[in-house]
């Protein structure tokens, strides 16, 4: 009994072993790696073509198609990481200002409300940052249907396979913040001295698929996240690469960045199979050397890129960069595989409503547990009793004096609160008009609901960190927030303890 209960349920097990798997289009690729000593070893690799769809077939039947292909390649284990695909991710962008960390939260979320097309609720979300000038950050917000994800853990369920990561391949192939591994000091981005001055240069990475090519722009983070759907076309059984295409989406992609973070990236770096790589690398030599970014083809991981020693037949794929970053302990910045109860809930779950050997003893104790505090409670209830007959008389004296005592009080508040708190709320707004307010509404005499109209949410933010400072105010609310620029918002303020005197 000792030992179960200092089981820590809470502490994730490191594996030893653990199953890459990448879906992408009809494509299931993948491999087994083991972690010992330091070094990665490859126990097994593979490669097939799905005959069923993952999202519209019966799970049981894809399940049992992949299992058989794990049973015909030699795969017995179970625990597996997945690359999810890259066009199964709704993306959207937006600038975060200095901020505290939970009103940070809040504005993501307001901004995923309102960047993605379907109701975040129906989503599983993450977010990279990538730093900016004056302590700004660029956010990249990806949202992955809770309905494809539940589809693929039956899938996987069905297979005999335990997830657990759900992220993206092409994260894995080039992870946000890394440098590239062949980086020269010439690569790093000019700025002036400071904690940032050593920033990595940004990076543009190109993952050839079976049927579109993924984009990925980095620096400190994920900066764009794209899937060029279209790129890749099937002539006649032989995959056709549009290159032109691939370069002219990546200009486009480029545009759309802020300049600091267009400015920085430095390296296209181009991930698959050889003959469709080596032709999509030349295309870019063409349009962007010339600008000053150098275009790099991928072949063969660096010796360093895991922090272990690495098998020489290890094969550049997303499902192996998924495996060895797992082992080595390296955390996906995307993670899309839902929340699970930990052991000791599954644990109580499992056995709440089944039948114990020892379920007619806790149900007696129980019963005899309830009865004694019964007991208890009726011998509080008679000394109680006891001890307000001793002491009514004097109480309703003291009652009568008390309702005197209010019926001559004044009426009103002498301590002019509600003047006070339209002070703070008129010192807190800017002079130059850039936050004004509409209807101000006093409730209680602590209680303020404000709505009006600003320029942009910096301003709005700038007002209510004002207010948070403000002698008197305990708390700041923000309720709602319509339009972009001007935009309208609600908030509520609390200030001091409650009203003044009150008859």
């Amino acid at each position: 009994m000792n030992n179960v209960l200092k089981i820590n349920f809470g502490k994730r097990r490191r594996l030893a072993n653990v199953l890459g798997l990448t879906l992408d289009g009809s494509r299931l690729e993948g491999v087994v790696l083991r972690r010992t000593n330091g070094s990665l070893q490859l126990r097994q690799t593979f490669s097939v073509m799905l005959s069923l769809d993952p999202l519209t077939a019966v799970p049981e039947l894809v399940g049992r198609e992949i299992r058989n292909h794990l049973d015909a390649a030699g795969v017995r284990e179970r625990r597996c990481v997945v690359g999810i695909p890259l066009k199964w991710a709704l993306t959207a962008h937006t600038e975060l200002p200095p901020l505290p960390e939970a009103d940070a939260a809040s504005l993501l979320q307001l901004e995923a409300e309102r960047g993605f097309p379907s109701d975040i609720a129906t989503l599983r979300l993450a977010d990279s940052r990538c730093p900016l000038a004056a302590g700004q950050q660029h956010v990249t917000l990806a949202g992955i249907p809770n309905a494809q994800l539940a589809a693929l853990e039956q899938v996987l369920a069905a297979a005999k396979l335990k997830p657990v990561s759900f992220s993206l391949g092409l994260m894995a192939l080039q992870p946000p913040g890394r440098r590239s591994p062949t980086r020269r000091d010439d690569e790093l981005v000019s700025q002036p001295a400071g904690p940032e001055s050593r920033a990595p240069a940004g990076i543009l990475a190109l993952a050839i698929g079976e049927s579109q090519v993924g984009l990925q722009i980095t620096r400190g983070g994920v900066a764009a996240l794209r899937a060029l759907e279209g790129a890749i076309e099937d002539e006649a059984g032989r995959r056709e690469l549009h290159a032109d295409l691939v370069a002219r989406e990546a200009r486009i992609t480029l545009g759309q960045l802020p300049a600091e973070l267009r400015d920085a990236v430095k390296r296209i770096r181009i991930f698959g199979p050889r003959e469709l790589a080596q032709r999509l690398a030349d295309e870019m030599e063409l349009r962007f050397e010339p600008m000053g970014l150098k275009v790099e083809l991928v072949s063969a991981y660096a010796p360093n890129e895991f922090g272990a020693q690495l098998p020489s037949e290890a094969p550049v794929s997303p499902a192996f960069s998924l495996a060895a970053r797992w082992l080595t302990g390296e955390t996906p910045v995307f993670e899309f595989l839902p929340p699970k109860p930990s052991a000791f809930e599954q644990l109580v779950t499992r056995y709440a409503s089944g039948r114990l050997r020892s379920a007619g003893a806790v149900a007696a104790g129980v019963v005899v547990l309830a009865g004694g505090l019964f007991l208890f409670q009726e011998m509080q209830l008679i000394l109680l009793r006891s001890q307000w007959s001793a002491m009514s008389a004097k109480v309703q004296a003291l009652d009568g004096l008390q309702q005197e005592i209010r019926q001559y009080r004044p009426w009103f508040d002498d301590s002019f609160r509600s003047l006070t708190v339209l002070r703070q709320l008129t010192l807190a707004f800017p002079e130059d008009g850039s936050v004004t307010a509409k209807t101000v509404e006093i409730r209680g005499g602590h209680t303020v609901t404000c709505t009006g109209t600003a320029q942009d949410n910096g301003a709005l933010l700038r007002t209510l960190n004002q207010l948070r400072t403000a002698d008197g105010v305990t708390d700041v609310k923000l309720q709602q927030i319509r339009g972009k620029s001007p935009m309208q918002f609600s908030f509520d303020v609390h200030y001091g303890n409650g009203g003044g005197s009150e008859n």
